[in-house]
C-alpha cells in the first residue's frame, strides 16, 4: 500500500512534465505509446525526436514522461510490479536492467525484431544483455566517458596547460587555487559523484584493464595493493576540492563549473551539453587523468549509459517495436548526439561537437571499464553502493584506504561467485 501511494504521488509530480512534451491528441484511431525516462533535462530534445518519428508514423503518438533521476528506479519498479508502467522504458545498464529482465517485465529483442541491433558491437550490447539467459533487452542509447573537463578560458587567461603527469596535475590545482579559483568542482555529498571521481582517477593508478580484468575474473581482490594505492592518490585531491566538499552536492558541482567558479571537474561526457545550456559562452577542454610519469595512466573509463526497452505488459507491442527500431537507427542516433551533445551508442553516428569527438578519440586511445558499474552492480550489496559509502567515509577521514578495500571485498564476497572460491 505504501509503494502504491508513492507511485501515485510521484506520478502526480511528473504530470506537468508529460503535458509539456506530449503531442496533441490526434484522431481516434491513433495508438498512443507511453515512454518513461529519468532525463528531466532532456524533455525538449525528446519532444523533437518524437515529432520526427511521428512524421513518418502518423498512426502512432508518443507521450514522454520524465521523472527525477533519484526516484525513477523506484517509480518504474513499482509500476511494473503492479502490471502497469509505460510501453517504452528507458533502462539503466548492466545490473539495473538485469533485475527487471529476470522478473519477466521486459520483452527480449533480437536482430529479427530490431535489425539495427546487428550493427552494435558486443561490448555495447553487454550493457543491455541479461547474463542469465544471454538475451538482449534494450537498444543502447549512449556511451559515456569519464575524464577531466576544464575551462579553456581560465586556463588561457592564466597561461596553464594540460598536465602530462600527476605531479603537474596537482601543481595545476595549486596554481588555480592561488588565483582564486576552485580547482576541482567535485564534492562528496552525493556518493555517486565520488564513484565518478573514482572512475576518472583510480584507473591510472590501479593499472587500468590489467587490474579490472583480473578482479572481475577473481584472479585478484580489492585488497590488491594496486587498488589501495589508487585510493591514496584520490585523497591527494582534497586540497583542491571545494571548501567543505563533503557538503557539496551534484547540482552545486554543476553550478560551480558552469558559472566559472571552478576551473576543472572530473565528470562524465553527459555534462557537456548541460554546461553549455547553463552557460552558452563556456569553452570546455578535456584531458584524461595522467599517471605518475608522462605516458603512464591516461585511462578513460567507459560504459553504456542505458538502453530503451519494451514493457512485457504493453498492449501495443507492434507499435512499440516500430518506435524501438527508430531508436536503433542512425537517424535517431545522430539527432541524439547533435541535440544533447552526448556520444550516441548507435554505430555509424559521428559527433559534430568537437569536445565529444575529442572525448571519444581519447577513449579509443586508452579506455577501461567503469569498474563497479560494468562488473559489480548486479546484486546487493552492489559494488557501487559499497564504493560510494566507503569513499564518503574515506574522504571524511572515517576510513583508511585499506578499510575501504576490505569493506568492498567482504561485501561483494557475499554474492560474487569468483570471490567465494
Amino acid at each position: 500500500m505504501r509503494t502504491s501511494r508513492l507511485l501515485v504521488v510521484c506520478l502526480a509530480c511528473a504530470v506537468f512534465l508529460t503535458i509539456l512534451v506530449s503531442p496533441v491528441a490526434g484522431a481516434a484511431e491513433k495508438t498512443e505509446l507511453t515512454f518513461w525516462s529519468w532525463r528531466t533535462e532532456d524533455i525538449d530534445a525528446y519532444a523533437k525526436f518524437i515529432r520526427v518519428f511521428q512524421a513518418s508514423n502518423p498512426d502512432i503518438s508518443v507521450r514522454f514522461t520524465a521523472f527525477k533521476n533519484t526516484e525513477y528506479n523506484t517509480i518504474l519498479a513499482t509500476a511494473l510490479q503492479g502490471g502497469t508502467g509505460p510501453d517504452i522504458v528507458q533502462l539503466r545498464s548492466y545490473g539495473g536492467m538485469e533485475a527487471l529482465a529476470n522478473a519477466g517485465y521486459l520483452v527480449p529483442l533480437d536482430t529479427t525484431s530490431v535489425p539495427g541491433l546487428a550493427k552494435f558491437p558486443e561490448d555495447l550490447l553487454k550493457g543491455a544483455t541479461n547474463r542469465r539467459d544471454g538475451k538482449v533487452y534494450g537498444v543502447p542509447f549512449a556511451i559515456q566517458t569519464i575524464q577531466v573537463l576544464y575551462n579553456k578560458t581560465i586556463f588561457d587567461k592564466l597561461g596553464l596547460n594540460e598536465p602530462a603527469t600527476w605531479d603537474e596535475f596537482l601543481k595545476l590545482g595549486a596554481a588555480l587555487k592561488q588565483h582564486g579559483y576552485i580547482p576541482l568542482a567535485n564534492g562528496g555529498k552525493d556518493g555517486w559523484t565520488l564513484e565518478t571521481l573514482f572512475g576518472g582517477v583510480a584507473p591510472s593508478f590501479y593499472g587500468g584493464n590489467d587490474f579490472a580484468d583480473a578482479v572481475i575474473a577473481g584472479r585478484t581482490t580489492f585488497n590488491d595493493p594496486r587498488f589501495i594505492y589508487s585510493l591514496r592518490k584520490m585523497l591527494e585531491l582534497r586540497p583542491y576540492m571545494p571548501p567543505n566538499f563533503m557538503g557539496v552536492g551534484y547540482t552545486d558541482m554543476q553550478m560551480m563549473f558552469a558559472q566559472e567558479m571552478a576551473a576543472m571537474m572530473v565528470a562524465g561526457s553527459y555534462e557537456v551539453g548541460t554546461f553549455e545550456r547553463l552557460n552558452p559562452n563556456i569553452k570546455i577542454g578535456v584531458f584524461p587523468v595522467p599517471g605518475e610519469k608522462a605516458g603512464e595512466g591516461g585511462y578513460v573509463a567507459v560504459y553504456v549509459d542505458g538502453s530503451y526497452g519494451i514493457n512485457a505488459a504493453s498492449k501495443h507491442k507492434e507499435q512499440a517495436l516500430r518506435f524501438i527500431n527508430f531508436l536503433a537507427s542512425v537517424e535517431f542516433g545522430q539527432m541524439f548526439a547533435d541535440e544533447l551533445s552526448q556520444p550516441s551508442a548507435v554505430p555509424g553516428v559521428k559527433p559534430k561537437h568537437p569536445v565529444l569527438a575529442e572525448m571519444l578519440a581519447l577513449a579509443d586511445k586508452k579506455s577501461t571499464p567503469h569498474l563497479m558499474l560494468v562488473g559489480f552492480r548486479f546484486e546487493q550489496p552492489s559494488g557501487s553502493t559499497l564504493l560510494q559509502t566507503t569513499l564518503q567515509g574515506m574522504f571524511s577521514d572515517k576510513l583508511t584506504p585499506e578499510q575501504v578495500a576490505e569493506e568492498i571485498q567482504s561485501g561483494l564476497a557475499k554474492w560474487y561467485g569468483p570471490f567465494q572460491k
